[in-house]
Formats: structure tokens, C-alpha cells, sequence
């Protein structure tokens, strides 16, 4: 009963709430299945032991009552023969064998019962080792699932996606930088004589097409009648 009872104590100290445990739960509930598996190895030795105990005492008990049947015999042969007193020692003797196995029938009984005890002991010990297995394959992968939770979201959240978002940021503004670099030494690399034509070439394009319309539009003027002012 201490081995079934420390089983017990077993499952309730390291499967109840275990996965709250700051231990590493894998690690608390293999140990804890194992202990549970010792345990069982400890009642199955003691059963075992207890089964063999009760053979023997069987065994006793039956050579005990042989032993007495002998004695029986004999007392028969001797009083068959006259030796009444012999026979008197022979039953004495046959009655401390009976008196024995008497005794040790009694003991089988209680032997029997307790033997009967541990081995349903055993089953229930078994069972609930089946049900833990079950339950530390279910803790485990629960564990393992709300650490895989907590690393994504401290990847989508807090610290992990400022330093992801800053990263970005000078990333741009790295390539910004690179860009406008890129742009002003294209601009320094050119011909200057050509840089100055061209801008030569759009000044006078600019300058010519304003010194057309403004003829235009004093050549209209000019040839537009003077006009009479009303008759009063």
C-alpha cells in the first residue's frame, strides 16, 4: 500500500497545473512518469514476492498435513501390534503437524487477501500510469504550442517589431542617402561645356517662343482701326 500510495502522490504533485511550473515541464513530467514506473517496478517485486511466500506456505502446509498422515499410519501399525503406548506418541506427534498446518492454512488466508490487494493495487497503478503517459503527451504538446505562441507574438509585438520597424526605417533612409549620392555625381561626371549648352539651348528656347508672342501681340495692336469714340 506505501508504494501504491506514493504512486499517487507522485501524479498529483507533478501532473496537477505542472505546465504553470517555472521547471521545464518535458523534463518534470518524464521524471515524473518515471518515478511512477520505479514505483510500479517496486509493487510488482513485492507482489511477486508475496505470491512466492504463499506457494511456499502451501507447500508447507501440505507436507505438514503429509507428515501427519504418516504419523497417523503408524499409530495405526502399532496399535495394530500392541504398542499402545506408541501409538499414543505417534498421534502426539501426528497432532503437532496437524496443529502446524492448521496455523499456516490460517496465515494463507490472510496471505491470500493480501495478495489479492496488491495486485489490484497494481492495476490501478497501471492504469493511472496509462492515463499520465496520456496526459504528459498532452501537457508537452501544450507547452510546446504556447511557446511557439509566445515567440510569435513577441515577433508581431513590442519590442521585436520596433527593432524590425527601425531596421526599415534606416534601411530607407540608407537608400535615400545612396540615391541622392548616386544622383549628384552623375550630375558632376557630365561635359560642363555640354552642361552649359543645354542649358544655353533652354534659355533661348524659353527666351525665343516669349519674344514671338510679345510681336504677336504688338502687331495686332497696331493694326487694329482707331476707333471713334460714341455720338453723344
Amino acid at each position: 500500500m506505501g508504494l501504491f500510495d506514493r504512486a499517487f502522490r507522485v501524479i498529483r504533485a507533478n501532473l496537477s497545473g505542472v505546465v504553470n511550473q517555472a521547471e521545464d515541464p518535458e523534463k518534470v513530467l518524464e521524471q515524473a512518469v518515471m518515478e511512477m514506473q520505479e514505483n510500479l517496478i517496486h509493487l510488482r517485486q513485492a507482489v511477486a514476492q508475496a505470491i512466492a511466500t504463499q506457494k511456499r506456505t502451501e507447500r508447507q502446509s501440505a507436507q505438514a498435513k503429509s507428515t501427519a498422515q504418516e504419523w497417523y499410519n503408524r499409530a495405526e501399525l502399532a496399535l495394530q501390534k500392541g504398542e499402545e503406548d506408541l501409538a499414543r506418541q505417534a498421534l502426539t506427534r501426528r497432532q503437532s503437524y496437524l496443529d502446524s498446518a492448521y496455523t499456516m492454512d490460517a496465515q494463507l488466508g490472510q496471505h491470500q487477501e493480501m495478495v489479492t490487494k496488491m495486485k489490484d493495487n497494481m492495476r490501478r497503478l497501471e492504469v493511472k500510469i496509462a492515463e499520465a503517459k496520456t496526459q504528459k503527451d498532452m501537457y508537452i504538446a501544450r507547452a510546446r504550442s504556447a511557446e511557439a505562441s509566445q515567440r510569435i507574438q513577441e515577433m508581431l509585438g513590442g519590442v521585436g517589431t520596433g527593432r524590425s520597424i527601425a531596421a526599415f526605417e534606416q534601411m530607407e533612409q540608407r537608400v535615400m542617402e545612396l540615391e541622392a549620392h548616386s544622383e549628384a555625381l552623375e550630375e558632376l561626371s557630365g561635359d560642363p561645356l555640354e552642361r552649359q549648352f543645354a542649358a544655353l539651348e533652354a534659355g533661348s528656347t524659353a527666351v525665343d517662343a516669349e519674344l514671338a508672342a510679345m510681336k504677336t501681340r504688338l502687331a495686332g495692336q497696331k493694326s487694329a482701326p482707331d476707333r471713334l469714340p460714341p455720338s453723344a
